[in-house]
């Protein structure tokens, strides 16, 4: 088995032509939004790839839009993350929303969203959800204790 790695770094530390996902942990309601893919049976987090000449929080808004139906969000930078697997390491920028409204329709590969109170069971990317997750808890709890 391949041994992961996720690591995490500070704003404007890795230079932005190397970001090539966008990942957004999005809450609706208060709780957490995790999509289904039409072609699998498990749940991610809303994101994905960077398009060429795209800024990466733009990726960040339309992947959140075509993926969970968000209409009305506020979207912050978090934090720039990478996963290295077999001495191979791709870069991504990890975002946190706040969604207001939402559309029933979703585009795309997504079958579903649903909302949970806290990470689900049966996750897409096991090896590096959890810590994408972690990270934001961490940060939103802080945030709110320096309040």
């Amino acid at each position: 088995m391949n041994k992961i790695k996720v690591q995490f770094y500070e704003d404007n530390t890795i230079d932005d032509n190397k970001l090539e996902f966008a990942v957004i942990l999005a809450k609706y309601q208060n709780k957490w939004i995790y999509c289904k893919h039409k072609e699998r049976d498990t749940w991610e987090i809303p994101g994905g790839h960077r398009e060429k000449n795209e800024e990466i929080l733009n990726s960040a808004k339309r992947e959140l839009k075509e993926e969970t139906g968000a209409q009305n969000f506020t979207i912050i930078p978090i934090a720039i993350y990478s996963v290295t697997v077999n001495n191979k390491t791709n870069y991504g920028k990890l975002f946190y929303s706040e969604v207001k409204e939402m559309s029933q329709n979703l585009e795309y590969e997504i079958e579903k969203i649903q909302l949970f109170d806290d990470i689900p069971d049966k996750l897409t990317y096991p090896e590096i959800q959890p810590y994408l997750y972690k990270y934001i808890v961490l940060k939103i709890n802080r945030n709110r204790k320096e309040l």
